[in-house]
């Protein structure tokens, strides 16, 4: 660890005097040579590293989300060249190119504050040996020397003897159980900032290897830091145990407000966006504006908690609009079906009468309402039309006992249905229409 930290030597003069300036203004509160003076300024000195280190949190974030979003597209890779190793690197990089994504983003944060680490590390090695580096002089030396975190020198670990612990003006028990509880606490700080991240954030519709590799991270860093801890100076644990708090509540800020599409976290921030929306009637600031524009853009492509949010605005009397506001629907409002596609959910469209098919139409069959004077008057005209059995006071040449065989024909026209009455009858009268057969001589 002394010939890693030695290699950030020319850092150690700015991470010193940044440490000296912060513990000239807690010193003038609480006494230079105390604790809280020297703790203060490593915890300062975090804060500030990690303001500055914001804009890479941002990029990591992005990048882990494109991560996530091509991890489909990386499995069938690796499924289509699983014998060629080569030409599954080099679609991998193909594919990374293609989409302006780097997985090396997501390790930019842990990279950029690694030398800041272990520039820290050999100021305080350095405190611990008597040495004076970078702008901290002899007087700042027995000044830190004599400061004690609850009874634990900032320059002891858990390792040292009880002769090294002794000439720093501390017992061994004392640095063995602050270092314990401050390595416990950092490992269970790590272990649920990786848990929070892999229950809630993480996109549940997508089985990927990345997840594995997520969850398997989940339990080995917390040991790892456990193994490398006991190594560390009590003011180094006092940077990193700061350095994991202020990531565990980076990130809680992150997935409270900023969820992973499809996430469990999307979920509740959905429900919260939604009940919010229908109080106020609007969306309040640029960021909610943003989330709905974002989901409206989607279409098709909305997932199952995006789609119940724009139901639950519509269920309210609300419309979200492209540009990510809300309006008050008509009487026709819009919903979203299952998939994705809008609907608009209002008056019930008139229904056309259905289309009768020609044998239906030549069957007389299934007549509209509103024919029903036609109809009528189609049956008293083919009843005028054929041979009244009313005696008329024209003469006729036949029998009248002989019946025409046309009025016959044209009653079993009209007692058929389907048939054309009238032609039919017509057609009848015109063939009954004949000379009697004379009685034949015998």
């Amino acid at each position: 660890m002394d010939t890693i930290a030695s290699l950030f030597s020319f850092i150690t003069t700015p991470v010193s005097w940044v440490i000296v300036q912060f513990h000239t203004v807690y010193g003038a509160i609480f006494g230079p040579d105390t604790g809280w003076a020297w703790g203060l300024s490593i915890v300062s000195l975090v804060i500030l590293i990690r303001i500055c280190l914001i804009p890479l949190f941002v990029k990591q974030i992005k990048s882990t989300r494109a991560m996530q979003t091509l991890q489909p597209e990386m499995k069938k890779i690796q499924e289509r060249y699983k014998n060629d190793k080569q030409r599954q690197s080099e679609e991998m990089m193909k594919l990374y190119k293609e989409t302006g994504t780097n997985p090396l983003s997501s390790c930019l944060p842990i990279l950029a504050q690694s030398p800041f680490f272990f520039a820290l590390y050999h100021v305080l090695n350095g405190i611990a040996t008597g040495d004076t580096i970078g702008v901290i002089n002899k007087s700042l030396l027995e000044s830190a020397q004599k400061a004690h975190i609850f009874g634990a020198p900032l320059a002891a670990k858990f390792t040292d003897s009880s002769a090294k612990v002794e000439s720093l003006g501390a017992s061994l028990t004392d640095v063995r159980v602050v270092t314990a509880v401050m390595i416990v606490l950092m490992s269970a700080s790590q272990f649920y900032t990786q848990r929070q991240l892999m229950t809630k954030n993480v996109d549940t519709t997508v089985k990927t290897p990345f997840m594995q590799q997520q969850k398997m991270l989940m339990y080995v860093f917390p040991v790892m830091f456990a193994v490398f801890g006991i190594n560390f100076p009590v003011g180094v644990l006092v940077y990193w145990l700061t350095t994991n708090v202020w990531t565990m509540g980076q990130q809680m800020y992150v997935i409270h407000n900023n969820p992973t599409p499809g996430s469990k976290a999307q979920a509740a921030y959905l429900e919260r966006l939604q009940k919010h929306v229908a109080h106020h009637g609007k969306t309040r600031n640029r960021r909610e504006r943003a989330i709905v524009k974002a989901i409206v853009v989607k279409g098709r492509d909305r997932n199952e908690f995006e789609r119940k949010f724009i139901n639950g605005l519509t269920k309210a009397g609300l419309a979200a609009q492209a540009d990510g506001s809300v309006e008050k629907s008509d009487g026709s409002a819009v919903a979203v079906a299952e998939d994705g596609t809008p609907t608009t959910t209002g008056a019930p469209k008139r229904q056309q009468p259905k289309r009768q098919s020609k044998s239906q139409r030549q069957s007389g069959g299934a007549k509209p309402a509103g024919d029903t004077e036609a109809t009528t008057s189609a049956t008293s005209l083919s009843k005028s039309d054929g041979p009244s059995d009313e005696p008329s006071d024209e003469p006729s040449d036949e029998p009248k006992d002989a019946k025409p065989a046309g009025a016959a024909g044209a009653k079993k026209a009209a007692s058929k249905p389907g048939s054309g009455t009238r032609s039919k009858a017509q057609s009848s009268q015109r063939k009954g229409q004949q000379r009697p057969k004379s009685p034949s001589k015998k």
